[in-house]
Parts: C-alpha cells; sequence; structure tokens
C-alpha cells in the first residue's frame, strides 16, 4: 500500500496490488523483467550510457542488446529518431533510465511525449522505465515518468523503483515496480524461484521510509546538487577533460578523451588505472558504460573529499605522461 501510494503521489500513476512486485533491489526487479518478457533472438533496446547491468540482464535472458549511441551532443538521450531507427521484428523491449547513471542526463516532458509517440507506433514493445534516481533530481522542470506524460502506454509499461538512492538505504535491498497484472505476475513468478520474498525487516523500513514526511529527501537533494555544481566546474578546469552539467543523480560523467592521449593510456579502463595508482582517486571507466573515453566519478561524498579528489586528479594529469602507460 506504501508503494501504491507513493506512486499516486509523485506520478499520478494508479495501480493496484496485484500490479506490484517488490524484489530485493531494483536490480533484481529488471532482471526479473527480462527474464519474463524476452524470448531467445529477441532484442531489447539499451541507450548508451547505460547502467552496466542492462546488457548482461538482456543477454542472460537469451536477448539481444541493441544499444543507439547518445551522445553529448544530444545532452546523452535517446532522440525519436535513433529509437525509430533501433526498432526491427525482434524488439521485444526498451529500458530507460531518468535520471540515468551514469550521466545524470534526464527526459523533459516533451522528450517523453516524442519518445512515447513512437512507441505508440509500435504495440509489441514493453517498456521498463527505471526511476530509481528520481528524487536526486534539479532540472529546469519538475521530474516526470514516461507514464506520466504518455498514459497511453499503461498496458505496457513497467515502472521500476526502490529506496536505495532516494532514502540512502543502499544495503537494505528494497525495490520494486508497478505494471500490467500479467507482466508483474510473470516477473513474481520467475522471483518465486530464485529468492521469494524481499527481507520482511528490510520491507518494513522502506514501509516508514516511504510513508515518512519526506523533507529529509528535499534536503539531501539540496546538498547533493552543491556538490554537483562544483565538481562539474572544477572538472571542466582540468587539463583535457569536459563535463556537461547533469540534471540528477550524483554522477558527474566526463569526457576524459584528450586526457588519455596526453598521458598515452590506451583507453579509460588504463586511465582509471593510472588515476588509482598516481593519484589514490578511484573513477569508474566509461567503456562498462557502452562510452570509451569518458569516466563516472560519485560525488555521493563530503565537498571536503569532492575538492581534495580533485586537486590529486589535477596534479596527475599536469604531470603528464612520464612514459607510455600500458
Amino acid at each position: 500500500d506504501a508503494i501504491i501510494a507513493k506512486f499516486k503521489r509523485d506520478n499520478q500513476i494508479d495501480y493496484e496490488r496485484s500490479q506490484i512486485l517488490v524484489s530485493s533491489g531494483a536490480k533484481q526487479t529488471l532482471y526479473n523483467l527480462c527474464m519474463a518478457v524476452l524470448d531467445p533472438g529477441d532484442e531489447a533496446i539499451i541507450p548508451a550510457p547505460y547502467w552496466v547491468s542492462y546488457p548482461d540482464m538482456v543477454m542472460l535472458a537469451d536477448g539481444l542488446p541493441v544499444t543507439p549511441d547518445c551522445t553529448a551532443k544530444q545532452g546523452y538521450k535517446l532522440t525519436p529518431r535513433q529509437l525509430a531507427a533501433a526498432i526491427t521484428p525482434q524488439t521485444r523491449l526498451l529500458l530507460i533510465n531518468s535520471p540515468c547513471n551514469p550521466t545524470g542526463a534526464a527526459y523533459t516532458r516533451s522528450e517523453w511525449r516524442a519518445l512515447g509517440d513512437v512507441l505508440l507506433e509500435h504495440p509489441r514493445i514493453i517498456i521498463g522505465t527505471d526511476d530509481m534516481y528520481e528524487h536526486i533530481f534539479w532540472g529546469d522542470e519538475p521530474f516526470s515518468s514516461l507514464l506520466t506524460i504518455v498514459p497511453e502506454l499503461y498496458d505496457r509499461t513497467v515502472t521500476i523503483n526502490g529506496v536505495s538512492k532516494a532514502y540512502a538505504m543502499t544495503g537494505w535491498r528494497i525495490g520494486y515496480c508497478g505494471g500490467p497484472k500479467e507482466i508483474v505476475t510473470a516477473m513474481a513468478t520467475i522471483q518465486g524461484q530464485s529468492t521469494s520474498n524481499a527481507s520482511s525487516i528490510s520491507q518494513k523500513a522502506a514501509v516508514a521510509a516511504l510513508n515518512a514526511d519526506q523533507s529529509c529527501v528535499a534536503e539531501m537533494n539540496t546538498q547533493f546538487k552543491k556538490r554537483h555544481d562544483y565538481i562539474v566546474a572544477a572538472l571542466n578546469t582540468l587539463p583535457g577533460v569536459s563535463c556537461l552539467p547533469a540534471s540528477g543523480a550524483f554522477y558527474a560523467w566526463a569526457d576524459v578523451s584528450d586526457a588519455m592521449a596526453a598521458l598515452g593510456c590506451r583507453d579509460d579502463n588504463a586511465f582509471a588505472e593510472h588515476l588509482i595508482n598516481d593519484s589514490g582517486v578511484a573513477v569508474v571507466a566509461g567503456s562498462g558504460f557502452g562510452a570509451p573515453g569518458h569516466m563516472r566519478i560519485s560525488f555521493a561524498c563530503s565537498m571536503a573529499t569532492l575538492e581534495k579528489a580533485v586537486e590529486r586528479i589535477r596534479a596527475t594529469l599536469e604531470r603528464g605522461a612520464v612514459e607510455k602507460i600500458a
């Protein structure tokens, strides 16, 4: 009931109990969805950059990931033209994350409407929207989910969320979804043969979080926005680094291709390894997210830690390539 109330309160989406599934984290929710709707050879469209697990989940379900490249010029977001071009007779699923991990890009109301118009022409496609970073958001307009804007897709959209990000409850492992009864029932059947129910203790904690005064979430979002503004500006002062501002999530997504070349790194994995070895700063290479030549840096830490990290990275980049980094 707390999840039903949340969807109604925050997203203006109506669900019944039979349309809700609680899982051991949103990762399990997404995995259940892939297993429930994909047959061998079915294609799943996953805009790149993407969260690292999406393609593997699709392949574990014997599906084929199709990953349109969403560049910085388009704000790292899928365009209607790209979506239409990626659709084939084998397309069964679209997985889309807003705000996105790793880029922080979020779709506007008009962008959802345009994508929805394409999807309405292809009734076989099921949509999974990952709204995990919904409350870590500072876009120019209020956060919107696909179904809020395109309710005509209600009968084939699964809206996925959880408590780990909005309430800093990562270790409690509670994800959930709302969707068409027949799809959610199939997902529950799959989950019943793996973990069965999510932890009852964690579920109680999640109910408390969802039903409580949400002012703490707004305050946390304010702090994330301050760190976001700092880290984006700071990264753009580093030699060979370019970083677009995000609309949400707690990651900075930077193009480091010029910095890699200056250091003599063969790829972004070597660049990330060099940073951890030389400066003691851990970043994640973009290749794992389907976008070579980039890095993701989390700002889910103190401002002091961020400031120290930036200066350490700066020192590494300014030292330059002493020797070819293999």
